[in-house]
Formats: structure tokens, sequence, C-alpha cells
């Protein structure tokens, strides 16, 4: 077994936000290697928050962000069971990234299953056709389709975007990250986008 020191410990705590004794377990079962135990952290994380799943999200906060130029504004609903968590430090800071994101990415949704379904097909028939005109058989041109749909999600769906802050996670896994570290099932809501100048009343008066 692998002698784990401190200073593995903490930096991986820094790193995904796991407490120390999942850290130290995680570099344990890894043999020390730290690639392997974020690797395994997000596992446990997927897990715990399946478990957590199916509870009641009836608290949480509602985070915001005004970009520096004061023309972009967004206000994102997060939830959670209990005031208490509403009221930590990691939760309201996941918060306030979540509305960054939104003002960076300007996602149509939340997750995949909210995209309406006309506008799924016509994204699918878009992509067939592009397939299609690359001279691809119908069977191959059907996996690009796919692939290209998950493309879509990402970048359409706020729980598939790639984190701004770190690409190599996805907004999801920060979420089922932060459900592991707090114990508790939450869930992203409601979030609205605005851009000065844009909407139903600038539309009318340019008409």
């Amino acid at each position: 077994m692998a002698e784990i020191s401190a200073q593995a410990v903490k930096v991986l705590r820094e790193k995904t936000g796991a407490g120390m004794m999942d850290c130290k377990k995680a570099l344990v079962e890894c043999s020390g290697n730290e690639e392997k135990a974020i690797a395994y952290l997000r596992e446990k994380g997927l897990a715990k928050a399946a478990k957590k799943a199916g509870r009641a999200t009836s608290q949480g906060i509602i985070g915001s962000y005004i970009h520096s130029n004061g023309k972009i504004g967004v206000m994102v609903e997060l939830k959670c069971e209990t005031d208490f968590v509403a009221k930590s430090d990691k939760f309201k800071d996941f918060a306030k990234d979540l509305a960054m994101q939104i003002a960076a990415t300007s996602p149509l949704c939340v997750s995949p299953d909210q995209v309406p379904a006309e506008m799924l097909a016509k994204e699918r028939e878009i992509f067939k056709h592009q397939a299609m005109g690359e001279g691809k058989p119908e069977a191959i041109a059907e996996k690009i389709v796919e692939g290209r749909v998950k493309k879509y999600y990402s970048e359409v769906c706020l729980l598939e975007q790639p984190f701004i802050k770190d690409d190599k996670k996805k907004i999801v896994d920060l979420l089922n990250e932060l459900i592991a570290v707090l114990g508790e099932n939450m869930q992203i809501g409601r979030f609205d986008r605005m851009v000065l100048g844009e909407g139903p009343e600038a539309e009318a008066t340019e008409e």
C-alpha cells in the first residue's frame, strides 16, 4: 500500500472539494495516483447524487450576476433540501458560478430533456443532411447525427456545458460533486438571462 502524505490529501481536497477522509481513502484505493483518485471521487459523487435524487428540494437561493459592462444580467434558481445548506458558502459560490456560466454561454435550457422536441427534430434533420452531403452511408450518418446531437446538447443545455473556469468538467459534474460534499439533493431550477436592448419591447421599437 502506498504511503499517502498529508500534502497529497490537501492537494486532492483543493482540486475536488471532497472531504479530507474521502480524499485520503481515494488516494489509498488508487495507490497514490491523483488522476485516478479524482475519477474515483467523481464516481462516488455520482453514486451519492443518484441516491439523493428523489429527495425534495424546497430550499435554496437565487444566484445572480451582472457583467462588468452592466449590460448582461442573470438570475438562476439553485435548490436544495435545507436552509442550512442554502446558507453555506460552497452552495452560494456554486450559484454565483452558475449565473456567470449562463451570462457567458447563454444556454437554452437546463437539461437535454427540456430541449423542445420540434427544435431537436429540426437539428437532427440538419445534421443528417450534412452527413449525407459528406457522402456518408446512412448507417454511418446516423452515428454522426448522434455525435452532433451530443455536441449540440453541450452548447445549449446548462448541465452539459463545459465549465467556463475548468473545461475538463461539465456543470453536471460540479453539481454532483457538490451534492456529494454537502450531502443533500440539489437541482438547478429556472434561470433568466437579460441583455440590455433585447426582448419584446426592443423588437416592437425596431418595428
